[in-house]
Order: structure tokens, then C-alpha cells, then sequence
């Protein structure tokens, strides 16, 4: 689709059809998750998916002609997506089990304000900032109040949630580790070929972890229905495939704050899918927590722009504006 446009003169509808896949199909996956697991255990639901991802977009690579990178790229290139699907979208996968999906994708708006603080390298440039250390701390503020209170009694009225909501705040910091560990280190390969090394390689990890936990002697291929493969399918088509190439597309016409502002729309879009077709509920003051969290967003991705803009001639300062634009558009990848 847009990945075929010329980034120079993108037209209106291209664009808009662009930031429509990365906000509504991002957002819903979650919606998509619940219903593959009605059929699929966990593991091998993101084994199957990963795989058939992977394998089309290394298709498309080898049929450009391109060749694989160094084993070493490789090798780097497969770390990250372990870091970021296997641990990232694995937690989140997995603790749909048990949690409704739309407290799920909160996770997904939290991202932003892990990357301030686990991004070693930016800590002169981040805390340097009373904005971006207030939104930091105004966002952290909506995390607390997403499970305190009566509120969210529910959340832990069972050992299996407490461990849902564990696992979800660890896969959150490995997709982050993940993303700024593919940062920070030199790979070679386009990145259409860095996400199919980094799909496939999660599937292995799916598919070792699906076969240790013994998934195959539950699943039964004739028990499987209409829904969740339809489900699967929209998981792979518009989440893994048009969903990424659309936020690669843009990433390279628009600014990496704008094509993140997904991270504000995805839990919306997800909470209210939870709620209109399978009952989910989210309490008010989930729903308050999760504005909060918006709102911190908001304040640091602001706060950043401002400190980018001051005093832009200055050659010093055109190299950090571009070291710190590139750092952003590495943060945000290939989320779901």
C-alpha cells in the first residue's frame, strides 16, 4: 500500500489511510488476540503468526533481490525480536488469558515513558528537562492509579492475575530493552528484512515454548473454528503486515512524534473494542489512570520538541536534533 508511494509528494489519502492502520488495526489486535485464543493456546497462536509473517516478508525481501545480512547482523537482528515479540507481544499474549484485553494495551502507552528512563544514553538529555521529569512523573502517577484502590480489586483477587500483571509490567521492559538494544547496535539489512529476521526468530522461541509446555497435547486442529482463524488472519494481514509497513511508511514522511502518537490511540481504541463486543469492563478510575498516563505523554513527547527547537542553526545542535530524531524513530517499532 503506502510502503509503495514516493515519500516525497505522499498524497492526503495515503497518508490518512496510514495513520488509520497503526491506530484502528494496532488498536484492535488486542480485540483479535481474544478471540485466537478461544482456539489457540498462547505459544503456538504467536508461533503460527510470527511464522507466517516472517516468512512472507523474507519472501518479498528474496524476491527483491536482497540478500541476507552477515551472520553477526543476524544474530543481533534476532535478539532484538526475541527481546521485543518473543518477551514484548509473548506477555501480552499470554496474560489475555486472564486479564481483559483493554488493560492489555494500556501497557502500549506506558512504552514512552519506559524508554525515559531506561534510555541510558539520553539521561543528560531527558532529565535535563523539568517538562519531560513531570511527565514522567504524571504518567508513572496514572500506572499507580490503574491498579490502587477498590477499583481494582478484581485484578488481584486471584494468584494467576497477580502473576498476569507481573509478567505484562517484565514483557513491557523487554520490549523496550529490545527496541533500544536494536537502537543502539550497528546491523546491516533494510528494514523489511530486519523484521522478518526478528518475526521468525520470535516464532522460533514461540514454537520451542509452545512444544516445552506441552501445547500440542491440548490443541486439536478439527476444534478450531471460523472466528479465531478469521482472527489469525487479521492478526497477521493487518497487525503484523500492513499495520508495520504503514508506520515504516510514515515514519519516513512524518515525524516520529506525530506516527507515535499511536501509543495515545491503541488503548483507547482497544477499550472500547473490549467493551462493545465481548463485555470487557474498565472501571472509571482505569479509565481516569489511563488519561493520566496520556497526559504524562503528552507533557514529555512536548517537552522534547521544545528542547529540539531552541537555537536549531547552531551546527552542534543540528547533529543532536538529528542523533535524538533518529533515536525516536527506533523506539517505536513494530509493536504488535
Amino acid at each position: 500500500m503506502a510502503a509503495g508511494l514516493s515519500p516525497n509528494k505522499p498524497s492526503t489519502t495515503a497518508v490518512v489511510a496510514a495513520f488509520g492502520a497503526i491506530y484502528i488495526f494496532w488498536g484492535s489486535t488486542y480485540l483479535g488476540i481474544v478471540y485466537a485464543l478461544q482456539s489457540f493456546p498462547p505459544f503456538l497462536l504467536a508461533a503460527v503468526r510470527f511464522l507466517i509473517a516472517g516468512s512472507l516478508l523474507l519472501g518479498w525481501c528474496l524476491l527483491k533481490g536482497e540478500k541476507l545480512p552477515p551472520l553477526n547482523s543476524v544474530f543481533k537482528i534476532a535478539l532484538s525480536g526475541l527481546l521485543m515479540l518473543f518477551v514484548g507481544n509473548g506477555a501480552v499474549t499470554w496474560v489475555e488469558q486472564y486479564l481483559p484485553s483493554g488493560l492489555a494495551a494500556i501497557r502500549v502507552a506506558t512504552v514512552p515513558l519506559w524508554f525515559v528512563l531506561l534510555d541510558k544514553r539520553q539521561w543528560t538529555f531527558n532529565f535535563s528537562n523539568k517538562g519531560i521529569i513531570a511527565g514522567l512523573l504524571v504518567g508513572f502517577a496514572g500506572v499507580v492509579l490503574l491498579f490502587a484502590g477498590k477499583g481494582t480489586a478484581t485484578l488481584f483477587d486471584s494468584p494467576v492475575k497477580v502473576l498476569s500483571l507481573l509478567i505484562l509490567v517484565c514483557g513491557t521492559i523487554g520490549w523496550t530493552a529490545g527496541s533500544l538494544y536494536a537502537k543502539y547496535k550497528q546491523m546491516a539489512g533494510s528494514t523489511t528484512m530486519k523484521a522478518a529476521i526478528q518475526t521468525l526468530a520470535a516464532s522460533l522461541a514461540f514454537t520451542i515454548t509452545s512444544l516445552s509446555a506441552g501445547e500440542h497435547h491440548e490443541f486439536v486442529l478439527a476444534g478450531v473454528s471460523g472466528k479465531s482463524i478469521l482472527a489469525m488472519l487479521y492478526l497477521i494481514i493487518f497487525g503484523s503486515l500492513i499495520g508495520y509497513l504503514a508506520y515504516v511508511w510514515l515514519l519516513s514522511i512524518r515525524s516520529a512524534s506525530l506516527v507515535g502518537t499511536y501509543a495515545y490511540v491503541n488503548p483507547v481504541v482497544a477499550v472500547f473494542l473490549g467493551w462493545a463486543f465481548i463485555g470487557e469492563t474498565i472501571s472509571t478510575q482505569q479509565l481516569i489512570g489511563l488519561g493520566i498516563i496520556i497526559v504524562g505523554l503528552l507533557l514529555v513527547n512536548l517537552y522534547k520538541e521544545k528542547k529540539k527547537s531552541p537555537d536549531n542553526g547552531h551546527p552542534a545542535m543540528k547533529q543532536e536534533i538529528q542523533r535524538v530524531t533518529k533515536d525516536d524513530y527506533a523506539s517505536e517499532r513494530q509493536s504488535n
